[in-house]
């Protein structure tokens, strides 16, 4: 490589109205992707305005609202919400505070997504001059292009996000953050009593919590997560092709690049690979009966305890199909792009095994790594019931 075409002097974008510092501005962002991804994300999360504390009368009425939850939880599962010593406490906090923590949370998950041009370098993927040009242009941009794309990605779902587990993914910390500011918006959208509200919140984060605190549960689906992350394959030639279609001499086609450059998707050069498909069915298998098990708790406890369950149920559980675009995105970065008929599936496996076994066949679950079910097995609680050894 000669001193002219070194990484620092190696700019796309060198000319073109509007463009023309963005390799240098990509440059100088990738030493610092994690920093950048926090700032975008609260700039969203806040939408670019100071957000206020939560009140504190809010803070106290949400923290005894999960003290009733973690009693309530812990006397039908059995499961403990205990971890490392330290009890599960439910956390009042602002839509900042929560993409802050998020993307701390999501880094060693998406960290693997930000090398896929490195990655595809390292196998020879660029054959010619061509692409070994756009080669370069993913391998500078990726870094920058992540913190934007996972600040962004973020930075969305604090204003959606009820609790932290309203994806299913494994943290640390007994701390569970629930964002009163989204519970109350959506009270007031729907409809919905609020203080009904806060509390089925409270209910769904704790159940979650206890199972997703189950050692053995953590680390088969950070495993299964992190297995489908690293899975991506590189395509340098998404970008090639998109860029290729364009006539960089019109000024017409600047609002078509920039358009090209706003799709995290190509820019990250994602795509899924058949390793993945093999091991999505694993994933989503795992997050169903996940699913299942907490809405048949919730609605074990939510009937007795809350006096609009059964309206907050049908309308939440309808909700958490219906994500926006920047949601799904995310959703389907970390292969848990899930439809109804997932969560139905999950449903259909407690209630079998409920028929079949009772209450105890179900906790029968979370005892050890063997008796996680396979695909096969959610789709026949009978078939787990026999190889668990237990009556049916």
């Amino acid at each position: 490589m000669s001193e002219a075409d070194s990484p620092e002097d190696f700019n796309p974008f060198k000319g073109m109205p509007i463009f023309g510092d963005l390799g240098q501005l990509f440059s100088q962002q990738a030493a610092s992707t994690w920093e950048t991804a926090r700032q975008v994300a609260t700039a969203v999360a806040a939408e670019g305005q100071s957000e206020p504390n939560v009140d504190p009368v809010d803070r106290l009425a949400l923290e005894e609202l999960g003290r009733v939850a973690e009693l309530q939880v812990a006397n039908s599962t059995g499961l403990s919400t205990t971890r490392r010593g330290q009890a599960a406490a439910v956390t009042a906090v602002t839509r900042s505070q929560w993409a802050v923590a998020t993307i701390g949370a999501y880094q060693e998950l998406l960290e693997p997504i930000g090398s896929l041009s490195s990655r595809a370098e390292a196998e020879d993927a660029f054959s010619d001059s061509v692409q070994a040009m756009f080669g370069q242009l993913m391998k500078m941009i990726g870094p920058a292009m992540l913190s934007m794309t996972a600040g962004s990605m973020v930075g969305n779902l604090a204003r959606r996000s009820l609790g932290q587990y309203d994806l299913p993914i494994p943290r640390d910390g007994s701390q569970l953050m629930v964002v009163p500011a989204n519970i109350d918006a959506l009270a007031a959208e729907w409809s919905l009593d609020r203080s009904d509200l806060r509390l089925w919140v409270c209910l769904s984060e704790l159940t979650h919590h206890a199972v997703l605190s189950i050692p053995h549960v953590r680390a088969r689906l950070d495993e299964l997560l992190g297995d489908y992350v690293r899975g991506f394959e590189a395509s340098p030639a998404a970008l090639e092709s998109r860029l290729g279609e364009l006539d960089l001499a019109d000024p017409d086609s600047l609002s078509s690049l920039q358009s090209v450059l706003g799709d995290p998707e190509i820019i990250l050069g994602a795509i899924q690979s058949p390793a993945q498909r093999r091991l999505l069915p694993q994933l989503t298998a795992l997050v169903a009966v996940i699913a299942g098990y907490v809405d048949w708790t919730m609605d074990s406890i939510g009937h007795g305890l809350i006096s609009s369950y059964q309206r907050l149920s049908e309308a939440l559980r309808r909700r958490r199909v219906t994500a926006n675009a920047s949601d799904r995105f995310i959703e389907k970065m970390l292969g848990l792009e899930l439809g109804q008929e997932h969560y139905d599936r999950g449903s259909a496996f407690a209630r079998g095994v409920v028929e079949r076994a009772g209450a105890a066949g179900l906790a029968r679950l979370w005892h050890s790594a063997r008796e996680l079910p396979t695909p096969a097995e959610v789709d026949a609680p009978g078939l787990w019931l026999a190889r668990i050894d237990l009556p049916h």
